[in-house]
């Protein structure tokens, strides 16, 4: 066969000169096709790949790496503890879409957990000796220190989730405030009057978003808010079982629960079912994620939907622009970009 005919002259692994030689282009040319570049001729690009064809070249990645000051590494940084990113299916759905679009390139991710100081002072650490080319951040809280630590590094990184109105990184978020909006106007429009929500832990931007939206869509609607029928929650099934039982003391007449998370809203549902209060004859139920947890549970759960892998591609998407933008990082802030993803409600038979 012609790519074994076509050794290095020398016996080894053919180099990238050889190829050039063989395509009649230089090594230049060669390395921009390589990489991708849009800035070689179809005809150019044609030649250069036969001759990759032919010669059986494979591109030594770890030297170009280090050529170009890259690590060709990407970490992903959950500042949670493990048993969070296991038992929540947003994670999972986050990393799915991460890793989908990353597949495309010949970066690594790495999974980082940071979930107390010990193990963030580690990753100070890790960072600070720039072995990863970026970082996406997930679940991060508004006193979290690491985003501040990146900007300091002068490290890519792109958020899930803003930490408040006037973020500073780029970040990929969905519309909490019209998701949660929705889920209301939808238990009203269903007739209900005395409608709860289970929140989710509150230093979370998103969090407070679906309260905003909540309040908003009880307020558009003519009806005053009671705070009483506001209970927080940690994003957990425990919390949302604590949530729940704190509203059933203090407000018996409920009729409805927007739970701030699916995985709450399986919480709650134990606690109206041991009060023997019927989903949804006596209390609809609505989540958000819209993850498998909804379509599992009996009777299966209405939710929000937030497109989640689609955040992980974008999150990727916007990271490898910052990383591929060579200017100073001060002239990239100027650029951040804040993505903000549509919402569905999806109904089903729990309100």
């Amino acid at each position: 066969m012609a790519a074994h005919g076509a050794r290095s002259r020398s016996g080894g692994r053919p180099t990238l000169e050889e190829v050039a030689a063989r395509a009649g282009v230089g090594r230049g040319t060669v390395s921009r096709v390589i990489n991708g570049s849009p800035r070689v001729s179809e005809a150019t690009r044609t030649a250069v790949e036969a001759a990759v064809a032919e010669l059986g070249y494979v591109p030594n990645t770890a030297a170009r790496a280090l050529a170009a000051n890259r690590t060709d590494a990407i970490a992903l940084v959950v500042p949670e503890p493990e048993t969070r990113f296991f038992a929540e299916p947003y994670f999972s759905d986050v990393l799915r879409g991460v890793g989908a679009e990353l597949g495309e390139t010949e970066m690594q991710l790495l999974l980082i957990f940071a979930g107390n100081d010990r193990r963030r002072q580690r990753l100070a650490q890790y960072l600070a000796a720039h072995r990863v080319d970026g970082v996406l951040l997930v679940s991060v809280h508004a006193d979290d220190p690491l985003p501040d630590l990146l900007a300091q590094l002068e490290i890519p990184a792109v958020i899930s989730g803003r930490r408040s109105a006037d973020e500073a990184l780029p970040s990929v978020d969905s519309d909490n405030f019209a998701g949660a909006h929705s889920a209301v106007e939808h238990l009203l429009a269903r007739g209900r009057t005395s409608i709860a929500t289970i929140t989710g832990r509150l230093d979370v931007y998103g969090a407070q978003r679906r309260l905003d939206g909540y309040r908003a869509a009880l307020s558009d609607a003519g009806h005053s808010v009671d705070e009483r029928l506001i209970a927080p929650g940690d994003f957990t099934e425990e919390g949302g079982r604590r949530a729940m039982a704190e509203l059933l003391e203090a407000c018996p007449g409920i009729d409805a629960v927007f739970a701030g998370s699916d995985v709450m809203a399986a919480g709650a549902r134990q606690v109206l079912r041991e009060a023997g209060r019927r989903i949804p004859d006596d209390v609809a139920l609505v989540g958000f994620d819209d993850s498998a947890i909804a379509r599992h549970m009996d009777p299966p759960l209405t939710s929000v939907r937030q497109p989640i892998e689609e955040m992980g591609r974008a999150m990727i998407d916007l990271l490898l622009a910052e990383i591929a933008d060579d200017r100073p990082a001060s002239a990239r802030r100027l650029e951040h970009r804040q993505l903000v993803l549509p919402t569905e409600l999806v109904e089903r038979q729990s309100s």
